[in-house]
């Protein structure tokens, strides 16, 4: 997952005044601004607010409102550079009822006039779409809820992760938290895409990848551990608010591990994420 230096795009190009994590420019490409910044390099974007963004495509793709969002796996293909990007969707299995559908970012490359165009793909998001149906006689097996936002404490993320994402966040964690195991709340001000109506699902995704740094085994500055995919499992609707996780971290022996967290509104449970990671121990520590 590396870029070459000479093809880096420029941290100081970010724009830092907007009030959204990406800007519209048109037929599916997004500009990102600042705020999408990554917290392993400046010149990267966070995986959080670039599958909020591909949710945001997903659901302007042919959209069903009898349908819902079931389960959405990212796969990362590669560094996701902090320049345009385009997004491109297709109804990979269409039906009645169950519906699978695609969408791929691919990050555009600097032409010589100093635009943006071709590129490769950097995440492929794949979706199952199920028809909703009223099951409220039979619903139950949620997860015990968490303490409210309210009643846990307020965290400074940038206490332990940089970039300009993770200053876009308000962070509060539950006590009691321990290396590898924790739960916490998070939320954001900062909208999803300027120029576009966002859906509070799309913007409640935009937050999930956070899981991955909220309960850390070991310190980032010594170990890296980014995950190479985002799988979200969704039982209801999830309403944009706070985001709440309860996750568990777990090194293997082999320079693997996997996060796996449950997922919260501020109404219950909604349903759970995994992250498969790749783990290193970074150079001179």
């Amino acid at each position: 997952m590396t870029t070459a230096p000479e093809t880096r795009p420029d941290p100081a190009a970010l724009d830092a005044s907007s009030s959204c994590y990406y800007t519209a420019l048109g037929e599916g490409r997004y500009e990102p601004t600042l705020h999408a910044q990554g917290a392993w390099n400046d010149w990267e974007q966070h995986m959080a607010p670039a599958s909020g963004l591909l949710v945001h495509a997903l659901e302007r793709h042919d959209p069903r409102e009898e349908m819902q969002l079931a389960r959405i796996t990212f796969e990362i293909l590669g560094l996701i550079p902090a320049s345009p990007v385009r997004i491109e969707c297709r109804t990979v299995r269409p039906g009645r009822t169950i519906e699978l559908v695609e969408a791929t970012m691919i990050a555009e490359e600097p032409q010589e006039d100093g635009s943006y165009a071709g590129g490769k793909a950097v995440i492929r998001a794949t979706a199952w779409r199920l028809v909703t149906q009223d099951t409220a006689e039979v619903a139950g097996g949620f997860h015990p809820d968490l303490a409210r936002p309210d009643e846990a404490d307020p965290w400074d993320g940038t206490s332990l992760w940089g970039g300009g994402f993770i200053r876009s966040l308000e962070f509060r964690s539950v006590a009691g938290g321990e290396p590898g195991r924790g739960q916490a709340w998070l939320t954001t001000h900062t909208g999803l895409v300027a120029g576009e109506e966002s859906s509070e699902v799309a913007r409640f995704v935009g937050l999930v990848d956070t899981a991955n740094g909220i309960a850390v085994r070991e310190h980032p500055g010594e170990w890296m551990f980014p995950n190479v995919d985002l799988t979200i499992h969704l039982f209801r609707r999830p309403r944009f608010g706070w985001l709440g996780l309860n996750t568990e971290v777990t090194f293997g022996e082999t320079g693997l591990g996997i996060t796996s967290s449950d997922l919260y509104d501020e109404h219950g449970p909604v349903g759970g994420v995994e992250q498969i990671l790749t783990v290193r121990r970074l150079p001179g520590s």
